[in-house]
């Protein structure tokens, strides 16, 4: 095989991995933003509970407190997970 056989066969086998790695990275995209908006649903969740429980400050109770608290820190922990896909 010549030079410019293995230099073609290079390139081609450089662009089949550049399209591949193309449509990886798509769906991974869209995987991290599929991750976002299921967590969006549960920011929603947790706002309507954190605004309860602060709110009712007084009366809520213990338990109340601490779903709210694992609530927030199970979003903060999947958001994070997000951001660091996305570096």
């Amino acid at each position: 095989m010549g030079l410019q056989e293995e230099l073609k066969t290079l390139s081609d086998k450089i662009k089949q991995y550049r399209d591949e790695a193309r449509v990886q990275l798509h769906l991974a995209r869209q995987d991290v933003k599929d991750e976002f908006d299921d967590l969006d649903q549960e920011w929603g969740k947790f706002r309507t509970r954190f605004d309860q429980v602060v709110d009712d400050a007084s009366d809520a109770s213990q338990e109340a407190r601490q779903t709210v608290k694992k609530l927030g820190e199970d979003l903060k922990t999947g958001y994070q997970s997000i951001r660091d896909k996305i570096k």
